[in-house]
């Protein structure tokens, strides 16, 4: 099973048309800034399973800031990352994290990209912006273990 993983596309789409043409994954996760990107991409791939959290430029949500995820029985805890405050470390993210008993952590914000499995095991990751310079991230599951990279669109 492979996941496409996406932040801070503010209304640029390009980036991530191009992943999801080339890629083929299964599902596709937006972290936000903007979530309303995430369901424009679901319009013009109706077929292709989204999910989405709002980041600190969507304005006032309804959608929850940070959810847990289970694919392929591997646990994601994603937010955009603001909650945690992630521009300032990467700390509090993690206990979220750890806290749950997440497999992988994914969060944005930064704009800039981060992968990294921790001591325990635990995945993190931060695709960067698909705005900026067309980053994302593939979470690649099989018998519920978990592969993280980085990719360039």
């Amino acid at each position: 099973m492979k996941l496409l993983v996406f932040s801070d596309s503010h209304r640029s789409l390009q980036g991530m048309r191009n992943a999801v043409e080339s890629e083929q994954a299964d599902y596709v996760i937006h972290l936000g800034d903007l979530e309303e990107d995430a369901r424009l991409l679901g319009q013009e791939y109706p077929k292709l399973a989204i999910a989405s959290v709002p980041g600190n430029c969507d304005g006032f949500v309804f959608s929850p800031l940070q959810k847990l995820v289970t694919y392929g029985g591997v646990r994601i805890l994603m937010s955009h990352g603001h909650i945690w405050h992630v521009k300032g470390g990467y700390g509090a993210a993690i206990a979220a994290a750890r806290k749950c008993d997440a497999h992988i952590l994914l969060f944005g914000h930064t704009h800039v990209p981060y992968c990294e499995r921790l001591e325990d095991g635990l995945w993190v990751m931060n695709p960067g912006s698909v705005r900026d310079s067309g980053n994302y991230g593939i979470i690649t599951i099989s018998k519920n273990s978990a592969d993280c990279q980085l990719k360039r669109a």
